[in-house]
This record gives structure tokens, C-alpha cells and sequence, in this order.
């Protein structure tokens, strides 16, 4: 689970490196954030070239978490590092054209087909 000042990967080539959250949209009282949670964040590091700059406040999707995941079927998983996807605000849409690395298949089930989609692989 991932809390604030949690600093996350970013999977996308949206010209973003790393993002630390500081806010998790919903309810005031979430503490935490898990796989599928939309959360508000800062960018931190990113290539010169890209969409996103440094010390833009963006908006992300969560598609892996170190912390073990405990499935409905019984099964676990856990990633090797937490990442984000930076996404519009408006529409639920990555802003980039690649996702890179594994997705959980969690984000199907939330409504964020379009990531899915792009993925390389979807555990």
C-alpha cells in the first residue's frame, strides 16, 4: 500500500521518471493507496524531452505495488517496485503511448481498459 510522500516509478513514456504521491482521491479519510486508486502526485525527476516537467502536479493510476496483493481466487502477488501511470483528469486516460513493464489485471475490473490495453503483459 502506498501512502503520501510515497515515491513511485513511472511506467509510461509520458517524459516522467519518478513521482512523489501526496494526495489519494476519494474519501478524506484514505490513508492508503492500492492497486487501481487514482492519486495526486509531483514529478520529481523527468527527461527534458517529455510531455510532463518537473514539479508538475499530475494525476496517476497505481499498476504495481511491493506490498503482497491477496486475490479473491486465493492467489498473491507482489511486484518488484511500486509505478504509476499518469493519466487526464478528465477522462481516465493515460496521456502516453506505451505502458511499460507488468499491470495487475486489477485495473481491468476498475474501469482502466485503455492501460490494459497498452500494457506489455497483465498479471
Amino acid at each position: 500500500m502506498l501512502q503520501d510522500r510515497s515515491m513511485c516509478k513511472v511506467a509510461d513514456n509520458s517524459g516522467a521518471n519518478l513521482v512523489m504521491l501526496f494526495a489519494v482521491n476519494g474519501k478524506n479519510n484514505k490513508k492508503s493507496a492500492k492497486i487501481g486508486t487514482v492519486v495526486v502526485g509531483s514529478v520529481k525527476k523527468a527527461s527534458p524531452s517529455g510531455k510532463v516537467k518537473k514539479g508538475q502536479v499530475v494525476y496517476g493510476v497505481i499498476v504495481r505495488v511491493r506490498a503482497k496483493v491477496n486475490r479473491k481466487d486465493g492467489t498473491s502477488i507482489k511486484f518488484s517496485d511500486n509505478a504509476i501511470v499518469i493519466i487526464n483528469k478528465a477522462n481516465n486516460e493515460p496521456i502516453a503511448t506505451r505502458v511499460f513493464g507488468p499491470v495487475a489485471r486489477e485495473l481491468r475490473d476498475k474501469g482502466f481498459n485503455k492501460i490494459v490495453s497498452l500494457a506489455e503483459e497483465v498479471l
